[in-house]
């Protein structure tokens, strides 16, 4: 009972078991925010308030159909990847169990084990799980990093619609005269704080997160905007 205790006491949540949702989310909400904010800054810049509108939801749809197309359809070579190897992991130890568990063996000779202690590693892992081992320790594939495409898909999608909403919302409530300083304005508070939050919840260092993607989506923005505004003073 005691070593119970000690060990729900001693359990532990780490940045990597989020791994698999927050990458997706952070770029979807950062790719939301800074997408829509530019697209609407760049059309702010040489059109009309019902043409802001316009532009900014159809940004937001289109953004996060994109989104979530391109994250399903990146983490499932992903996931077809991790499938290929298990099952050429699979038919090794079938055709080889010796040879594999002396490479299995030599991982963890070269991670610091001396040699007679990791055949005994090697030796009693596989008897419980022979795939599970080489797939966590030859393949780096576990359950907290294994591809998912539907959640990745999810996240994105969902975060970036959320992330899209917010410049979004302003050009609803603005007054066209300050429209673009206050889409900006607000836009790079969001991503600081979104950078922010990924990084407390990554265990990142905050103040470095918040100031890179701020840098950066100032710097899109401003590009955007003068590209705007020299279409519009041709028109």
């Amino acid at each position: 009972m005691g070593f119970a205790r000690a060990n729900r006491r001693h359990a532990e949540h780490h940045a990597v078991d989020r791994l698999g949702w927050l990458r997706a989310a952070v770029l979807g909400a950062n790719d939301g925010i800074l997408s829509t904010a530019s697209l609407i800054v760049g059309v702010a810049a040489a059109g009309t308030h019902a043409s802001i509108l316009i532009a900014g939801v159809s940004g937001l749809v289109a953004g996060a159909m994109s989104m979530a197309a391109g994250e399903y359809v990146s983490v499932s070579s992903q996931a077809d990847s991790e499938r290929a190897d298990t099952a050429r992991e699979r038919r090794e130890l079938q055709d080889n169990p010796g040879g594999e568990l002396e490479e299995l063996a030599g991982i963890y000779v070269k991670r610091g084990l001396d040699d007679d202690l990791a055949h005994r590693v090697a030796s009693q892992l596989m008897e419980r799980d022979a795939l599970g081992a080489h797939e966590r320790d030859e393949l780096g594939i576990s359950a907290a990093t294994t591809a998912r495409p539907v959640q990745a898909a999810l996240a994105s999608a969902g975060s970036f619609s959320i992330g899209a909403a917010l410049p979004l919302l302003l050009v609803v409530v603005a007054p066209v005269q300050t429209l673009i300083a206050a889409v900006c304005i607000a836009s790079l508070v969001f991503l600081a704080v979104l950078g922010a939050v990924a990084a407390k919840a990554g265990g990142a260092p905050i103040l470095k997160a918040a100031v890179r993607v701020t840098f950066w989506g100032a710097l899109a923005m401003a590009v955007t905007a003068g590209i705007g505004a020299a279409s519009g003073n041709r028109l």
